[in-house]
């Protein structure tokens, strides 16, 4: 069964250059129109079936807002249809609806009612949506003197306290707390179970991985890509810090530097980019940056066994990478991140943060360059996607992606005892008599 379905939508909004084509309009209606419109949204299309969720992602400007504002009948669309089946509960922006004046006790009722609920439904749900919400006393104060935080929890409260249809979330719980996104994310799962639909808006590509099947990525108010949700993240991303330029992805030619190591003479001396034929590798990696190097080769060593076929659960492992630069750069920074097959991030680190802020690497047009990361893989069993990347910059400003591997690789974990869940963090057991 459908519980949203959008069908061929845009949005426009009239824009007038002058306050007086405006009145002139509104006093002459059926003359020429003295405005222009301004498209938001166009020719969008797409459906979540009952109990599925769909994550929209976008940079500021995309149409994100106001695709939400027509979901939830805030405005209507110039064109096209949209149909939403069930109740809908909406977190747009931070405490709308709330009355600034008001305590949060009283704003509770004002929002239950407008959401259809009875007043003594409400009498006998506000034990739980204080509990849930958990700001204490401040529940009978004026919501002008809440924090941000304190808004969302009540507002998440209120909006959830009554199992939904439809969960429309827009960046709402990107104030709050770990402790209480945590606590959000798991009655979200919980009704999803019971046949919730969820839309979550967020720049969280982390999240919208985590807590959505498919998502969307708008740009330009079209959209650019409707798929899997870690494929339209990979291409957020690429558009976010930009496509390698095509001019130096044709630099393949350059010298070699005489300073290459016995490690990279082992993985294949040259500026031959062997990357895709090593053991391991996903003909589906998703690659992106805006050029000037390239991430050639990569070896996987455990125990002196290269590219092993499984690497036992706590064993140290050597990632190396093997990269030539097109350009003399004062600093680079090689990074490698580890996901599970669904997209979540299990581990990144870079050279700046795995030697303790110290390691600074500057390049010289040509370079070719090995770089390697050791660790103990304290994973349980199971199948676990490998990235590797170079940026340039400064670490702790900002970094321009350079070349980016993004799902290159896929890495077999085995464990003779299993464990419940992910990492293991190897607790050791006593008894006391």
């Amino acid at each position: 069964m459908k519980s949203i379905s959008v069908e061929n939508v845009a949005k426009a909004y009239k824009y007038y250059p002058t306050k007086w084509r405006r009145l002139l309009e509104k006093i002459q209606p059926g003359s020429t129109p003295r405005h222009q419109k301004k498209w938001v949204l166009k020719n969008i299309n797409f459906e979540v079936q009952a109990g599925g969720s769909i994550g929209i992602v976008g940079v500021n400007g995309a149409g994100k807002s106001t695709l939400l504002k027509l979901l939830t009948g805030t405005t209507q669309p110039t064109e096209g249809k949209i149909e939403v089946h069930g109740r809908i509960a909406a977190l747009l922006e931070l405490g709308m609806g709330f009355h600034l004046d008001f305590s949060g006790r009283q704003n509770v009722y004002m929002s239950g009612l407008m959401q259809g609920l009875s007043r003594e439904t409400l009498t006998a749900m506000m034990p739980e949506i204080e509990n849930f919400a958990d700001i204490g006393e401040y529940i009978d104060r004026p919501i002008r003197i809440y924090s941000s935080g304190m808004q969302m929890r009540l507002a998440f409260a209120v909006a959830t306290a009554n199992r939904p249809d439809v969960l429309i979330v827009d960046e709402a719980l990107s104030v709050g707390d770990s402790r209480f996104q945590a606590k959000c994310y798991a009655r979200i799962d919980d009704f999803k179970t019971q046949g919730t639909t969820l839309l979550l808006v967020s720049h969280s590509v982390e999240d919208i991985v985590k807590h959505c099947d498919q998502a969307i990525f708008l740009k330009d108010g079209h959209i650019a890509m409707h798929g899997v949700a870690r494929d339209v993240t990979n291409r957020y991303l690429d558009e976010l810090f930009g496509k390698p330029d095509s001019d130096r992805q044709t630099m393949t030619s350059l010298s070699t530097s005489d300073s290459i190591t016995s490690l990279l003479i082992e993985m294949d001396a040259g500026s031959e980019d062997v990357f895709h034929v090593r053991p391991g590798y996903r003909p589906e990696e998703y690659r992106w940056g805006q050029g000037g190097a390239k991430i050639l080769d990569y070896l996987i060593t455990a125990d002196g066994v290269e590219y092993p076929s499984s690497i036992t659960s706590n064993q140290t492992v050597d990632f190396i990478i093997k990269v030539q630069f097109y350009y003399d750069y004062d600093n680079v920074v090689p990074g490698l991140l580890l996901k599970t097959l669904n997209g979540i991030f299990l581990y990144g680190t870079n050279s700046f943060l795995s030697s303790g802020g110290k390691e600074y690497i500057s390049v010289s047009k040509g370079d070719i360059k090995g770089f390697k990361f050791t660790f103990s893989v304290n994973l349980n069993q199971a199948d676990y996607l490998l990235s590797f990347g170079i940026s340039a910059g400064n670490s702790q400003i900002d970094l321009t992606p350079l070349d980016r591997r993004y799902d290159a690789i896929i890495l077999h974990v085995s464990k003779g005892m299993e464990f419940s869940g992910i990492v293991d963090l190897n607790s050791t057991f006593s008894i006391y008599e």
